[in-house]
């Protein structure tokens, strides 16, 4: 058979690629149903998880991802081939409604199988806290940002694409079985393996009305869910500030409080925007120069797109453990550390957090940090496939006297 096409036969080449992506899409579109319902499951604060079943949910998710790129490479290069060879045309194209159909279900095949992947992509790499690609290209896109509203607005442009691919495919497969059983000629065999040529009919439909076409079910598709408000972008969630001011000898003016964990083998970081700090420091004095509590707000942590799985009674379990506390005295050796007690959901836990410490006049900065087990604080169960057992905690402040 054939490499090439000609104009009354497809070539290996196009067959291969053809089947190729079939395999592809059959294989990813199921792969995603089952793990967007299992991530609801896990991700649902209300509900107790398993860490089989985050690591289930994650598994089906880097399958989906990555037989996903794999149909957008594919698809690129079958359309890159596809303009360098002519194309056999419609054996029924002197039926006016129906080539017509046949061509714009042609047009939305060819560009969901570009789009659809496409967007996928880009949501995945705006999105903080995610299953990982296996994939030599890592996790991240140029000019993407991790960002929460490009991570919505490319997750809904996601699904509704799917959809217009799933019921494309459908009108596909339908008019190839319609032909076969039907019409009884060779549009579907001359896709199959071996050489079956066929003549196309004189008349064609053309390319030009078929495309707008699709263009048209592409906006009708989008700007319907822009009607219904599917793009509108979610109201910014800004903790509430629960924790009352501390009296304290300095007094923090600015600082931020972060952890990072090792998820699916790639590091989330997460930030507390509420917190408090009582200080008190005396350079001149014999160890312990001082001693710090520092009061943290649990719900008050973001962590990109686990954050609700975070709050949940296997993690932090914040409703029942809404605050966790930090209690030390502050030494200084050969370099500041802070030597005390870290208590997260009732368990507490000896630390010692070395830290740097500059004092201009009546300002000071300081910043700092340790690695905890989780494990520890009952905080995720004991395997670590999907999350590592090591949190890495930082701070940086600038406090005044």
């Amino acid at each position: 058979m054939a490499l090439a096409n000609t104009t009354i036969s497809y070539g290996s080449v196009t067959k291969t690629f053809h089947w190729l992506t079939a395999l592809g899409i059959l294989l990813a579109l199921p792969l995603g149903y089952f793990a967007n319902d299992l991530a609801h499951t896990v991700q649902n604060p209300e509900i107790a998880t398993t860490e089989t079943q985050v690591a289930r949910a994650a598994l089906l998710f880097s399958l989906h991802k990555t037989i996903g790129l794999t149909v957008f490479f594919v698809a690129l290069a079958r359309i890159l081939w596809a303009v360098t060879q002519p194309k056999p045309g419609l054996l029924n194209g002197d039926t006016v409604l129906e080539s017509r159909l046949a061509e714009v279900v042609h047009w939305l095949l060819y560009g969901s199988l570009v789009a659809v992947p496409l967007s996928g992509w880009i949501h995945h790499a705006s999105t903080t806290g995610f299953a990982p690609i296996w994939w030599p290209f890592g996790q991240s896109l140029p000019f993407v940002p991790k960002d929460e509203g490009v991570a919505q607005i490319t997750g809904t442009l996601h699904y509704l694409l799917q959809w217009v691919l799933v019921g494309a495919l459908v009108l596909h497969i339908a008019g190839a079985l319609k032909h076969h059983v039907i019409d009884r000629d060779a549009t579907l065999r001359r896709m199959l393996p071996g050489l079956t040529p066929a003549q196309p009919t004189a008349k064609q439909p053309g390319h030009a009305l078929p495309l707008l076409g699709a263009l048209a079910v592409w906006a009708i598709v989008l700007g319907g869910a822009n009607t219904l408000g599917w793009f509108k972008l979610d109201a910014a969630q800004t903790p509430a500030e629960s924790l009352a001011a501390v009296e304290s000898d300095w007094t923090v003016q600015d600082g931020t409080l972060e952890i990072t964990v090792v998820q699916m083998g790639s590091e989330v970081t997460g930030r507390f925007a509420d917190w408090t700090a009582e200080i008190s420091y005396d350079a001149a004095s014999a160890n312990p120069k001082g001693d710090v509590t520092v009061t943290v707000a649990i719900p008050s942590l973001t962590l990109g797109s686990v954050t609700d799985q975070a709050m949940g009674a296997e993690y932090f379990n914040a409703e029942a453990h809404p605050t966790a506390t930090f209690t030390a005295e502050i030494v200084d050796t050969e370099g500041h550390i802070a030597q005390g007690t870290l208590t997260i959901k009732d368990h507490s836990m000896p630390v010692e957090m070395p830290f740097d410490l500059a004092i201009d006049g009546n300002t000071a900065e300081a910043s700092g940090g340790l690695s905890v087990d989780r494990r520890a604080f009952g905080i995720g169960g004991e395997a670590t496939d999907s999350l590592g057992a090591s949190v890495d905690i930082r701070f940086d402040l600038t406090a005044t006297r």
